[in-house]
């Protein structure tokens, strides 16, 4: 059994993710990393909100899996990947919840994009 707190959202910390039209696009450098119409936006407590695009939006051949993971007592684990373009690597610039809790569970199968660590991400 786990010792990790497993929290649920409420008045003290709320969650809402909602689903957007507008156009999202993340750069590094000159390639286009994810393109998307289908992003959800996740606005978690007194936090900026997180653009959360499909996999499906990203060219996930562009990303490699870290070793790095965190844990989240309101979404659950948490993992990261890399961006390695052209010779160049970006740790950690991109995170996903692979089994989300079910008070998130829209953002399953979608990823997270640090914006200090990508070149651009164009809103539209």
């Amino acid at each position: 059994m786990s010792s990790r707190p497993r929290l649920v959202p409420g008045p003290d910390h709320p969650i809402t993710v909602t689903p957007g039209d507008t156009h999202v696009v993340i750069r590094v450098g000159d390639r286009i990393v994810a393109d998307s119409r289908s992003a959800l936006t996740l606005k978690e407590s007194h936090y900026p909100a997180v653009l959360y695009i499909p996999r499906s939006d990203v060219d996930m051949t562009l990303l490699e899996p870290s070793t790095h993971r965190t844990y989240c007592p309101y979404k659950g684990d948490c993992s990261y990947f890399s961006i390695a373009i052209d010779g160049e690597r970006r740790s950690d610039a991109v995170w996903s919840y692979e089994h989300p809790f079910p008070a998130v569970a829209e953002i399953k199968d979608h990823l997270a994009f640090y914006p200090d660590r990508v070149d651009s991400i164009t809103i539209g």
